[in-house]
């Protein structure tokens, strides 16, 4: 069974960086991507980044591009997000998830870690 943990989530004010890590175990296979996803209240869940695990190709959402980063650690199965340059708007619960099959449909999720951004 895949198990994905995040770390990293806190308070910050505007302007301030935090660093997300999601450790996946489990599992025979590396999956083929791995994502991050956030939540903010009353919002529905947004797609914020992925990285192909193979390539290390990326991918951002416009409202993060060029203040978020994805990585990766191959050896300790552990993706990162290093996010810059925080607004109050970033404040959410964020994911980590796990693609395995490629289609977008994300097959495994952690548990969720709170970001809060002061203005």
């Amino acid at each position: 069974q895949v198990q994905l943990v995040e770390y990293g989530g806190g308070l910050v004010q505007a302007g301030g960086s935090l660093r997300l890590s999601c450790t996946k175990s489990g599992g025979t296979y590396s999956a083929y991507a791995m994502g991050w996803f956030r939540r903010a209240p009353t919002k529905e869940r947004e797609f914020v980044a992925d990285i192909k695990w193979n390539s290390g190709k990326t991918t951002y959402a416009n409202s993060v591009k060029g203040r978020f980063t994805i990585s990766r650690d191959n050896a300790k199965n552990t993706v990162f997000l290093q996010l810059n340059s925080l607004q109050p708007e970033d404040t959410a619960v964020y994911y980590c998830g796990a693609d395995y099959y490629g289609s977008d449909d994300y097959d495994y999720w952690g548990q969720g870690t709170q970001v809060t951004v002061s203005s």
